[in-house]
């Protein structure tokens, strides 16, 4: 797929949202991609995931384990996972800390990639591969649909990212005028019980 078209199923889903948005990372920006919008059709879903699954195979070859971080990147952790033959597992907070339950475990010489939905500062991503490090697996790198860094996100493994979609953030105290002007709201799920977004 191309950028173009990868743009347009985020856009046909009405998950380009613009006004003034407080990202996961504190940071504010006039544009959030609000990407449950687009994991509420499974069809356009399916058909992300998959182009993202072909970018990761061609980097890494055969993956054995998808891990993802909860909430985020459930959804397309699963979706890469089955369109890789893969296992799908994820990491979830517990006193504020990433880590693998429910019986989840990564074996001896399985090739694990992680999976976000998102990349802004890559924060969540590195938490994620900070919770494996006593898995006995090979991490391979990281995957993201959209990379809002433009590359520049330190994940802490190499980054295969769908799409980059580069739009501005600003500090909260250095806010243009324009943006200054429109109430704040707040869309991810940072704040709801912990959880982090991209």
């Amino acid at each position: 797929m191309t950028r173009d078209e990868i743009l347009a199923e985020f856009r046909a889903a009405g998950a380009l949202l613009e006004g003034h948005f407080i990202l996961s990372s504190g940071r504010r920006s006039p544009v959030f991609i609000q990407k449950f919008r687009v994991f509420e059709h499974p069809g356009r879903t399916e058909t992300l995931c998959r182009a993202l699954a072909e970018k990761l195979t061609a980097a890494f070859g055969k993956v054995d384990v998808v891990v993802a971080p909860a909430i985020g990147g459930i959804v397309p952790g699963y979706e890469i996972a089955r369109a890789l033959g893969a296992r799908s597992i994820f990491v979830e907070r517990e006193e504020g800390v990433f880590q693998l339950r429910r019986g989840f475990e990564i074996r001896e010489g399985e090739r694990v990639v992680v999976v976000e939905d998102i990349v802004t500062t890559g924060l969540s991503v590195r938490e994620c591969l900070n919770s494996l490090g006593d898995q006995p697996g090979k991490i391979l790198g990281v995957a993201c649909l959209i990379d809002r860094s433009g590359g520049k996100a330190d994940v802490g493994a190499p980054l295969v990212a769908l799409c980059e979609f580069v739009v501005p953030d600003y500090d909260p105290r250095e806010l243009p005028p324009e943006l200054a002007k429109i109430p704040p709201v707040k869309p991810g799920s940072r704040s709801i019980q912990g959880a982090r977004a991209g």
